[in-house]
């Protein structure tokens, strides 16, 4: 294999779906989000992000072996206009910064094709007064308030009104980086319909208080309902303790690469 390839179940239709990306963030906010949905919306796993140059690791979940970056989906409808359906994109990996540029790119090329509607990248950016030690932490300036909270950016005019009508203030001044940022950046560039969500979150543990407010506002453009914060706590303890098992498993000479790479 040459190059980054998205390979998904051939029954699988993204025309007009909802792909809601979720690569490493702050309080592992967009795992934990990410895991809500797959639960609440019965997602399935159909496939993932290939590239020769990715790290050699898996996930192993309920004793299957899954790629570092996967695909699910499934038939939940979308309450916004020209959606139809939910595709969902997640990883624990911080994709390499060598490799970030060819990944999105492939994943632009795969989305056009399949006539996807929009997307949504989920990330976070560590309270003020604090840092998170990832290195694809947002940098952003904002008006700290007493609420948990939240900014969008929009790669275009149709997001940025998506992003009013939610009321999420737009970020004015910042750096993004890692897979938001380039997708943001490609986004802009190609005239697609793409934004993120951020949320305010702390960089010491899983934060499920933070994913909730995520979930919350998800839950305008999705069929999440009847949020519940305590089965995000719970979830944000194991997988806390499955990504920590992860990488405690890793053999001894490949552990400070791989380890980097990884929420922990």
């Amino acid at each position: 294999m040459e190059g980054a390839k998205v390979w998904l179940d051939k029954s699988i239709d993204i025309e007009d779906a909802l792909v809601v990306c979720c690569f490493p963030s702050v309080g592992m906010v967009s795992s934990v989000v990410a895991h809500f949905l797959i639960d609440h919306l019965e997602l399935e796993f159909v496939g993932g992000v290939a590239h020769p140059k990715l790290p050699a690791i898996c996930l192993i979940q309920d004793g299957v072996p899954l790629p570092a970056i996967r695909a699910y989906s499934g038939k939940p409808v979308c309450k916004i206009e020209g959606c139809d359906k939910v595709v969902l994109l997640m990883s624990e990996l911080i994709v390499p910064d060598p490799l970030v540029h060819e990944i999105v790119s492939e994943l632009f090329a795969w989305s056009k094709n399949e006539k996807a509607a929009m997307g949504v990248l989920i990330d976070a950016f560590a309270r003020k007064g604090m840092k998170g030690g990832l290195p694809t932490e947002p940098m952003v300036e904002y008006e700290d308030t007493e609420a948990i909270d939240v900014l969008g950016v929009a790669a275009t005019p149709l997001m940025n009104e998506l992003l009013e009508k939610m009321e999420i203030p737009l970020l004015e001044q910042g750096v993004i980086k890692g897979m938001t940022g380039a997708m943001l950046s490609e986004g802009a560039s190609r005239g697609r319909n793409i934004m993120s969500l951020m949320v305010e979150a702390d960089p010491r543990y899983p934060d499920a208080g933070a994913a909730a407010v995520i979930i919350e506002h998800l839950n305008k453009m999705l069929p999440v309902i009847d949020l519940d914060h305590g089965p995000l706590l719970e979830e944000a303890k194991l997988l806390e303790e499955q990504i920590r098992g992860m990488m405690e498993g890793a053999e001894p000479e490949t552990t400070p690469s791989t380890n980097s790479m990884l929420y922990g």
